[in-house]
Formats: structure tokens, sequence, C-alpha cells
């Protein structure tokens, strides 16, 4: 069962299994709450889960599940897998799907904060005539912190537009056109910092207090990949007293992001809605990897 699907995805998914003999049943609802998952469960070997929190303890009422498909990589920002694992229940994440979807993110979000575009929106719909010095982004450094097939297509991208390219990762890596180096060094140089980790119990809180001060003065940062890898009120403090020129967010620590949250008064931050791998393109791929992991999941059931 599909247990979360919005319309995009749902219709995308009903059109693939038009000609496919597997049995699978759509429920359509973005707002399904955790406590309802063991009866929608009922009976149902394998779920495809989007965004809605499996919480251990309601996984062990769901007597016949043994796989969950999780809609992209960051399952453990709404379920522990390894308890899972231990209640005989496999989770399956799938990468790569939207490499560059989210990588065109990163870029806007990038060229939005470098322009003031979003800041120079609001005051004109208000009707203030705001103009800001921009940021000029040809030769400037980009900082890419994590280097998986995501953080390749921002580089690509990035190199197209004249920027230079740095990147640390935890495992040695070579890239064309990339330079790798410490971590220390690239925060210090970059005009830019793009994050492109997984959420771990390692990596939570990544960007640190103590790293956002390491950070160049008047950078930008980027956050496409996940919202708890920042020390979220250290960043905020660093917006507020202009050692970072500007945030362009697409995740949160808590989503959705609360109404009033202090994030939606900065002026010098960009928000959008964890939409970044939002594009029919990446929505094929997504659902066509998660109906293969599910037919090879069935193949070897029989």
């Amino acid at each position: 069962m599909f247990v979360d699907a919005d319309s995009k995805l749902g219709d995308v998914a009903e059109r693939l299994l038009r000609s496919d003999a597997l049995a699978f049943e759509i429920h359509r609802a973005t707002d399904v709450r955790s406590a309802e998952l063991p009866a929608l469960l009922a009976g149902a070997a394998i779920a495809i889960i989007d965004h809605t929190e499996l919480p251990t303890v309601l996984a062990r009422e769901c007597a016949g599940l043994r796989h969950v498909v999780f809609l992209g990589t960051g399952a453990r920002s709404y379920m522990n897998p390894e308890e899972l694992a231990a209640l005989g229940i496999q989770v399956h994440t799938i990468k790569g799907y939207g490499d560059t979807a989210v990588a065109e993110c990163a870029i806007g979000l990038m060229w939005t904060a470098a322009r003031d575009f979003a800041q120079m929106d609001r005051e004109m719909r208000a009707g203030r005539w705001l103009r800001s010095e921009a940021l000029q982004l040809t030769g400037r450094t980009l900082g890419l912190v994590g280097f998986g097939g995501i953080a390749a297509e921002v580089a690509r991208l990035a190199l197209g537009c004249g920027m230079n390219v740095l990147a640390w990762n935890r495992s040695p890596k070579v890239h064309a056109g990339v330079q790798f180096v410490e971590l220390e060094p690239l925060l210090a140089a970059s005009d830019v910092l793009s994050l492109h980790l997984l959420l771990t119990d390692e990596t939570r809180n990544f960007l640190s207090r103590e790293r956002i001060a390491a950070m160049r003065p008047g950078a930008i940062l980027i956050n496409t990949a996940r919202g708890a890898l920042v020390d979220e009120d250290a960043m905020v403090e660093a917006l507020r007293a202009g050692r970072l020129r500007h945030a362009g967010l697409d995740v949160y620590a808590v989503e959705p992001l609360p109404q009033g949250h202090v994030l939606t008064t900065l002026p010098n931050v960009t928000l959008s809605a964890h939409s970044a791998f939002r594009t029919a393109e990446a929505n094929e791929n997504l659902i066509g990897a998660a109906l293969a992991h599910c037919r090879r999941i069935a193949a070897q059931r029989h």
C-alpha cells in the first residue's frame, strides 16, 4: 500500500500500475496521522511511505508488515530503521531519482539569495521600491559539504556559471573541476556554502555554532538536505547579526514550518516548502523506483 500519496505521486503510481500485475492499493491522503497506520496497513506486507512518521511502537501493531519503501533517502527522519529491522521490517530507500531536480533548487536558492529577489518581491508587493546591492557569483567560491549525486549536479551547474567549486566529503573522492579540501578551509573560503549530507546521529547539528562562526563573513548558506544538519538557533543569530548574508532553505528542523516561526520573520531568508525534488521528471523516477522495489520484494516472497 502507498499510504500517503499526494495527487501528483498518486497519479504517477496509478498510471505505472495500469499494465502491472502487482496488487497494490493507493491511499490518496497527505495528512495521514501515524496513529492511523496500523489500521491502514492491516494485511499489507509492503508499505510505500512518502512523509508520514512510523514510530517503532506503532510498527509493532502492523502485524503483517515486512517492508517499508521510503520515497527518498531521509527515512531516518521519519522512522528508526534499526529498530524496525529488529521487528522484522526492512526499510528500503531510493537514491538518485531527483539529483538534478534538487541541484537546480539549490542553485535557484543560491541565485535568489545573492540577488535578494525574494525580499525585493515582498517589498514591491507592499508598495515599496526596494533596491539592494547584489552579490555577483561569477568568480565566487561555492563550497559543497558532502559530495554525492546531488552535489555532483550542483557542481556541474555552478562550474557552468563560472564559479570555483570546493568540496569536502567524509571519504576521498575525485571529480572533474572540483577541488577537495579539508572542512575548515572550505568554511573559511566559501562565498556560498551548500549542504549535501545525509542525516545521521553523527551529522545531526553538523553545522554547529562553532562551524557557523568559522564561515566566511557575509557568506550565503543553502540547505536542501535536512534541517537538523544545522544548529538553527546559531544560524538565526548569524543571520540577524549579518555574519551570514542570507540563507536559502528547503528543509527545516520541524516540518511543516510552524506559522510564525522565527525564520519567517527574517528578511534575509528565502524559504521553500521541502519541494526541491518535486518535478515531473523526479516524480516519475521516484515512483518507478519504488514500484521496482515492490516487484523485487514480491518476487522474492513467491
